[in-house]
């Protein structure tokens, strides 16, 4: 009987070690559990350096949040509508020298196949031409040459945007 009561006390001392230990891995405490990786996938760097020698005076940003691109009118349920692009994301945004957004391009690999993906473009899409974005897509496996690429945006970004002055003593 002492053993039975013995174990059963081990048990729940176990049970609860196991409880504390549990609680304290999403509270901060001890080693988290993150490591570095790679902001881009190997195609999307060869896409990201073809945009910067095709358009050496504009800027190329990389894995923005829709959120960072469009906002909510006033007078809508903003929650409801910035819920829609939660978790979105741009894979690159070329912007003009005065930070203006020429258009979004966007990497589809095969994933972008499933249903799920789909839709998530679709909203994504939805989303960036009701702001006025423009919005190009591009197969991972069938990446355009930089005269493509030039061909396919070039011409909307013809206005000349003189660079910003900064004042670098303030």
């Amino acid at each position: 009987m002492k053993l039975i009561l013995g174990i059963g006390v081990l048990v729940i001392v176990f049970v609860l070690m196991a409880a504390l230990t549990k609680g304290k891995e999403g509270s901060g405490e001890g080693k988290w559990p993150f490591h570095a990786r790679a902001v881009l996938t190997d195609v999307e760097q060869i896409l990201y350096w073809r945009l910067l020698r095709v358009f050496p005076d504009h800027m190329v940003l990389a894995q923005v949040a829709l959120s960072s691109l469009i906002s909510v009118n006033k007078g809508v349920n903003s929650k409801a509508w910035q819920n829609r692009i939660a978790q979105k994301s741009a894979d690159f945004v070329l912007c003009s020298r005065d930070a203006r957004i020429v258009a979004v391009i966007e990497l589809d690999d095969s994933t972008h196949q499933r249903t799920s993906r789909r839709k998530a473009d679709e909203v994504k899409d939805k989303a960036l031409a009701a702001a006025g974005i423009r919005v190009v897509r591009w197969q991972a496996v069938a990446l355009p040459n930089e005269t493509a690429i030039r061909e396919m945006i070039q011409p909307t970004t013809s206005k000349a945007t003189p660079l910003p002055s900064f004042n670098a003593t303030r």
